[in-house]
């Protein structure tokens, strides 16, 4: 199959105090990383980026630096990640049959583990990275803050992205939740909703969301040790 890759970058970073794609970790933007990942991968046929207005020709410069031999795009993101993401998927070329989506925010996911995605996909039939979760969890009453109950922590997994499936079954999930108004935070729990399978596939990297700083200084420290194996290979 041919695939879309789908880049989330639209947050304006106010806990930063710019846009947090633009983020320098280990010499390059945070969300160029990604883009390298992804321009290396013969799977992937387009390359979209959702980003804010203001982002866009920033963007643009930084896709024809890092993958400047793929049918890439930049797109307007929406006022959430959803939005974003349906303004994405509408740029997806026909040729494309499957489609994955993922937050820029995630410097660090390997291209192995994409690929072990990639492979779970079929009609009916959607994936995602995740990692099993090590804490005891506890539902909490949001108002007093009373333990309600202890989840079994073995049933429960930290979703990731990417996110992946047919590139029909997406837009189907996608459309028939701004029809129904429903707000999710991640195409998953869209799919689900649309009574498509989906799959947890292990990630076995570190592919941690960059979202306070002091996860800037670890992706840069991961980045870096990568880089000095890779000069040492």
């Amino acid at each position: 199959m041919k695939w879309a890759a789908i880049v989330v970058a639209a947050g304006r970073g106010t806990r930063f105090g710019r846009p947090k794609q633009f983020l320098e970790l280990a010499g390059y933007p945070m969300v160029g990383w990604s883009l390298r990942t992804f321009a290396e991968m013969a799977e992937i046929a387009d390359l979209i980026v959702a980003t804010e207005p203001e982002s866009i020709d920033p963007m643009r410069a930084l896709i024809a630096s890092f993958a400047p031999e793929r049918s890439a795009r930049v797109v307007r993101g929406g006022p959430s990640r959803q939005e974003s993401v349906f303004e994405g998927l509408m740029a997806v070329s026909h040729e494309c049959e499957a489609v994955l989506v993922h937050d820029g925010a995630r410097p660090l996911v390997s291209a192995s583990d994409v690929r072990a995605g990639m492979r779970e996909v079929r009609k009916g039939r959607a994936a995602l990275l995740a990692t099993p979760v090590i804490d005891t969890v506890k539902s909490v009453d949001p108002h007093s803050r009373r333990v309600t109950s202890t989840l079994d922590r073995q049933t429960l997994w930290a979703a990731q992205t990417p996110q992946f499936a047919l590139t029909a079954e997406l837009r189907n999930a996608h459309e028939q939740a701004r029809r129904d108004r429903i707000a999710t935070t991640d195409d998953a729990a869209l799919l689900e909703r649309a009574g498509i399978e989906v799959i947890v596939v292990s990630s076995t990297g570190e592919n941690f969301k960059v979202t306070l700083r002091a996860d800037v200084a670890r992706a840069d420290a991961i980045l870096r040790a990568r880089a000095e194996v890779l000069v040492e290979g």
